[in-house]
């Protein structure tokens, strides 16, 4: 484990509901592998959907990784193994004793910021495109729709219920088709989860707005999900506690339109 980066996790393969359990290996060489001391071991979270039940799950990375290495090198090996090529969205978070949520900076090396082993990290969307149609990749629009779905379940993105509804209703064609009355029975959306407050009327409404989706492609589905959940007023916003010249709490929103201030929230 300290001469290779292994990364395994479950990815649905992109056009199916199958799913790849997939191990890769990246060897440092032989010179490397008589040099212990200068790895560390670490694992890293990533966001996927459960095998059995469509929710949302997190996928344990092992890793063991050079002690000079970069945050731009780490990555650019998960990337890799996601088959990501649009990677500059993405990037990967770790938790100080200041801050449960800290940004690696890529150009500098891991140790100098990491303290304590096992290196733990976070992958997760850095940057949101304004616009989710112009991605050029279906895989990136996937990982992105998960760092959504993550959001909303979080609280982090607020929703209404026509929202909440209509985001659920994309998500259900994408991952399981177009509605089939002879398949699909009065609960076949009970291990889908859509909201942090789930109700029945929730469910029903989303199995009514999942039939007029017919046809879609899983693709198209997870399109339509980022075009409606980019006009929520939290995406891509990227909250941080401060004070303003008076003392009082408020909020700073980082987002793609520049910061914006939040007051009483």
């Amino acid at each position: 484990m300290f001469t290779k980066f292994y990364v395994r996790n479950d990815t649905r393969a992109r056009f199916g509901k199958a799913f790849l359990d997939q191990t890769k290996q990246y060897d440092y060489g032989q010179r490397a592998k008589n040099l212990y001391g200068n790895f560390k071991t670490g694992s890293l979270l990533m966001l996927d959907l459960n095998e059995y039940n469509f929710a949302l799950s997190e996928s344990i990375v092992s890793l063991g990784l050079q002690r000079k290495c970069k945050g731009q090198e780490l990555l650019e090996k998960v990337c890799d193994h996601l088959n990501l090529l649009e990677k500059d969205y993405f990037g990967l978070t770790y938790e100080d004793r200041h801050d449960p949520r800290v940004w690696l900076e890529m150009d500098k090396r891991i140790a100098k910021f990491i303290k304590n082993e096992p290196w733990k990290f976070n992958f997760e969307v850095k940057f949101y495109p304004p616009d989710p149609a112009q991605l050029q990749e279906d895989i990136t629009r996937y990982q992105l729709c998960l760092q959504i779905r993550n959001d909303i379940l979080m609280g982090k993105l607020p929703c209404s219920f026509v929202t909440h509804a209509l985001l659920g209703s994309y998500l259900v064609q994408s991952e399981i088709g177009d509605y089939d009355p002879d398949e699909h029975g009065r609960t076949y959306l009970k291990d889908f989860r859509f909201a942090p407050n789930q109700t029945p009327e929730l469910e029903e409404k989303v199995m009514d707005l999942h039939r007029t989706h017919k046809g879609q492609t899983p693709a198209e589905a997870e399109l339509h999900y980022l075009e409606n959940a980019k006009k929520l007023a939290m995406y891509g916003v990227d909250l941080h506690p401060a004070k303003d010249s008076e003392g009082v709490d408020i909020m700073l929103g980082v987002c793609a339109s520049g910061l914006l201030v939040y007051r009483d929230r």
